[in-house]
This record gives C-alpha cells, structure tokens and sequence, in this order.
C-alpha cells in the first residue's frame, strides 16, 4: 500500500499496513518536547535561583532588568529560541506528528486525507517567519557566549568549574543546531548561483560546505541541543539554590 492509497481511502486514524514500531518515535517525542515544555514553564513562573555570581542560566540570558506586567523576565527572553525552534524545519516534522498526527507516520492514515494543502493557509504560513526567528535567536546566541566567557572568569582571573564546563558544551551544542539551519544555510551560500566565479564565491563554498556538514546532522544537534539547554538550567539552578556544590576544578 503506498501513501496516496492510504490518504484516499476512507480508513480510520492510523491505519497502515506496516509491521515496525512506526508509532514509537512520535510517542517519544510527545514526551520528550512534553518535558522540557513542562520544566520550562515552571522555571520562567519560578523567576528564582537562576543566577550565582558569574553564572546565568540560559533561561533568563540576556539578564534584563525589568519585566511586563509582572511576568518573569524569562517570558521577554525565551519566545525566541522558542519561536526559533517551533518554526525549525526538524522541529515542524517531529511535532506535526507526534501533537497533530498529522500524519503520524509515513504511509500511515492521518485525519484530512489528500486534503492537506502544505503550510500556504491560515495558520502554518506562519511558519515562515523561521528566518526572522533565527537572526533573533543568533543574538541571544551570541548573549550566551559571553556568558561563558564570563563563567571562566568568575573573580576577574581565569577558572574552571563544573557549572562553566556545563555551560560551554550547552552553546557549541546550541552554535551547531544554529549553524546547521536551513535559513542559516541558505544565509550563507543558498543565494548564489554559482560557487567558482570568483575567490569570494570559493571562500562563501567553504562556509556552505561547512554548514550543510551541520545540517546532515540537525535532528541530532537539535536534540542534544535541547536537552542542555534544559540541564544547564537546572545545574545552575541547583547550585544557586544550595542542593548542588559549584565544584570549582582550578
């Protein structure tokens, strides 16, 4: 049976002739995203415990001083990265199937059948504000690493700590998902009709070349990407709290 026999028949939400697991990696990912929704959530109403002497949790990075209508200074901060990775081409996938289920797999029956009419309607045009979303959300990039630059020089001179490590692998992991972005991609070399007639064409391949390595692997820098944002947040929020030492190495 292929996919078009199974969007024209009238059959019931996940019908399909497939023998595997198909229904695994949709679930996994409701949980997954379900989590860190949920963790985030709490953390930007908690609006406390996220910061210790040079350290910040990402969460509330850039540090602002002030906040609307009495909401955490997180809600200003993180529908940037949130709306940079809702809009991600990856993300639209993973989400669309394991939320809408629509479709949930491939050549599995989805609700809509061959009505689907891709993202030009009301409301997933929207979706294609994602390169808008990654220009903001490659400032608050930047924001971070300063941040680390920061952390390993807590008193002025240079340290090493857990909490610093933690927070240095959280941005190479958040500068790969970045740089391996489609609308990054396209940035950089996606213009250009050809890369070799002149040496600033070679040079601007040289980048593509390297980005679109990153972007092979987008799903997966994605995923980590997400998990340490999370879990830099929680150690820095541990250790501001007291339950965690700052384990400072030199």
């Amino acid at each position: 049976m292929n996919q078009t026999q199974v969007a024209n028949q009238p059959a019931h939400q996940g019908a399909t002739d497939r023998k595997d697991l198909w229904w695994l990696e949709p679930t996994l990912v409701a949980i997954g995203f379900g989590i860190f929704i949920i963790y985030g959530t709490f953390r930007a109403w908690e609006n406390q415990y996220y910061e210790i002497g040079a350290y910040l949790s990402p969460f509330y990075s850039p540090k602002l001083p002030i906040s609307i209508f009495g909401l955490s200074p997180a809600f200003l901060i993180l529908w940037i990265p949130g709306g940079f990775r809702a809009t991600c081409y990856y993300y639209r996938k993973a989400y669309y199937r394991a939320y809408f289920q629509d479709p949930p797999a491939c050549t599995v029956s989805h609700w809509g059948g061959d009505k689907y009419c891709g993202e030009s309607g009301f409301p997933l045009i929207f979706q294609n504000v994602h390169r808008y979303f990654f220009y903001l959300a490659t400032l608050v990039l930047m924001v971070l690493w300063y941040d680390v630059v920061q952390a390993f020089f807590p008193d002025g001179h240079f340290g090493v700590s857990a909490v610093s490590l933690i927070m240095l692998t959280n941005v190479i992991l958040l500068s790969g998902y970045s740089g391996g972005c489609h609308a990054c991609r396209h940035l950089v070399g996606g213009r250009l009709n050809s890369f070799s007639k002149d040496e600033g064409a070679k040079s601007q391949f040289k980048i593509w070349e390297f980005v679109t390595k990153l972007n092979k692997h987008h799903m997966a820098w994605a995923w980590f990407s997400l998990f340490s944002v999370g879990f830099t947040d929680f150690y820095i929020r541990q250790v501001a709290c007291g339950a965690f030492p700052e384990l400072r190495l030199f």
